[in-house]
């Protein structure tokens, strides 16, 4: 039985050196913005301070509305979730909970079944 290296050395995977710069910068001029830039003297905010923007914090509206289930009929208010490409928008950026959002969800994909909205826009 050989002695030294059982798992395997450079070939696999796993382990072993694979080439390339493993190094953390790539290159380019990340870390490298001179006098004027974001965070920096001059920059929003006053010296070596960051502008600070104020974010909302989202709501779901179906919560506040008091809305129980979300009619897939009503394509007005089910449209409103889509994007204009016609994908369903994520709750990140819609603000809805997490069951309001999956029952967006079913009624957009039953409100396509039946053609009542298009699956993508070209």
């Amino acid at each position: 039985m050989p002695e030294g290296n059982f798992g395997g050395g450079g070939g696999g995977y796993r382990g072993g050196d694979r080439g390339g710069d493993r190094g953390g910068d790539r290159g380019g001029d990340r870390g490298r913005r001179g006098p004027g830039g974001p965070g920096g003297p001059g920059g929003p905010g006053g010296p070596g301070g960051k502008k600070q923007y104020f974010r909302r914090k989202k709501v779901c509206k179906f919560c506040i509305e008091k809305i129980d289930d979300v009619n897939y009929k009503d394509v007005k208010l089910v449209s409103s979730f889509i994007a204009e490409r016609g994908r369903i928008m994520p709750r990140r950026i819609t603000g809805v909970c997490a069951p309001h959002q999956r029952r967006i969800c079913d009624a957009i994909k039953k409100a396509r079944n039946i053609a009542l909205l298009p699956f993508s826009i070209e």
